[in-house]
């Protein structure tokens, strides 16, 4: 049996990868995150809440795994894109150095990196494929830029150290019954704006833009992670994680709109502060990942956001349910 440790595995993005991996006997799995761990985690995981920035929290997390998957990223207090952009780089890049740092030092079998499509920000062949990182210039924002980051901690590790490794890019990642924020790799906060509005009745959405995406389901995401983790044909190599559609805000808003049964011209959008420093569109290309991985999104578009509209009307009314009670 093989320890699993998944660093920020308390999200839904890391719930998604830890539940395939508690599915399988030859895996034992690990979990650091400061954030509460759900019950069926704390049952089924060994559960740490060390500060990943901090080296020797780094080190003890890391103690007796073979492989490490590594979503922890930095949450930054102010929520506005660019918002805390030095704080956001500077607490980020001291995750990865100390995670990064702490997988050489324990000799670990493989270390997933989830880094995100993001890094791509800049690219001009679209769909874009993986070799094309290194023509790309570098991105803007500071979260794009602090994935980019991660990632050479990775390559650099290797051609230093010999550390294995394998980067798995997500793009637009959505489906989840609580919130995928921000700071989980991959997630488009838009998608998430567009199912919590709909979900609630709201008409209007700040800061959205007409800038594609191209969404991919968590579970898929994270079927190809737990690919990525136990191929031998994934070593020391990087992947886009990717669905095959390029979607426009409001072709998803209409997706969107449907699954919740409101009307299909109910959300409208205002451009924020930030519009034109996005890049227009955003089509990362998973071809490669098919082709060594044997992986594709396999979950349609509106098949998910129909199940993850189910799944937070579900928890809406939960917790509706449980105030009710308490008052």
């Amino acid at each position: 049996m093989s320890r699993v440790l998944i660093t920020g595995g308390a999200g839904p993005l890391g719930a998604a990868v830890a539940r395939r991996l508690l599915a399988d006997p030859a895996y034992d799995v690990r979990i650091s995150d400061r954030r509460p761990a759900p019950l069926w985690m704390r049952e089924g995981c060994e559960i740490r809440d060390g500060d990943l920035r901090a080296p020797a929290q780094a080190l003890a997390a890391t103690k007796g795994c073979a492989l490490v998957v590594h979503l922890a990223t930095y949450a930054p207090d102010d929520p506005r894109p660019g918002g805390t952009p030095f704080t956001l780089i500077e607490h980020e890049s001291a995750i990865h150095a100390s995670v990064v740092r702490a997988a050489v030092e324990r000799g670990v079998e493989r270390l997933v990196y989830i880094s995100s499509a993001d890094v791509f920000e800049r690219a001009e062949r679209l769909p874009t494929p993986e070799a094309d990182l290194r023509e790309c210039r570098v991105p803007r924002s500071a979260r794009a830029f602090a994935r980019l980051a991660g990632e050479r901690y990775c390559t650099a590790a290797h051609e230093q150290h010999g550390l294995p490794y394998t980067i798995c890019r997500p793009s637009a990642v959505y489906g989840a019954a609580s919130p995928m924020g921000a700071g989980e790799p991959g997630v488009d906060p838009l998608i998430g704006e567009l199912l919590d509005a709909a979900v609630r009745g709201e008409r209007e959405l700040d800061g959205a833009t007409e800038h594609t995406r191209t969404p991919t389901h968590a579970d898929d995401v994270a079927d190809g992670i737990v690919l990525a983790l136990g191929s031998q044909a994934a070593l020391n190599d990087d992947f886009n994680l990717a669905g095959p559609r390029e979607l426009s805000p409001g072709e998803l808003a209409r997706i969107v709109c449907e699954a919740a049964g409101v009307g299909a011209s109910a959300l409208a959008s205002k451009a924020g502060a930030d519009a034109a420093a996005e890049p227009e569109r955003r089509w990362p290309s998973a071809q490669k990942a098919h082709e060594l991985l044997d992986w594709r999104a396999r979950i349609a578009l509106e098949d998910g956001i129909a199940a993850t509209v189910r799944a937070l009307e579900a928890s809406a009314s939960a917790i509706s349910s449980a105030a009710s009670a308490t008052g």
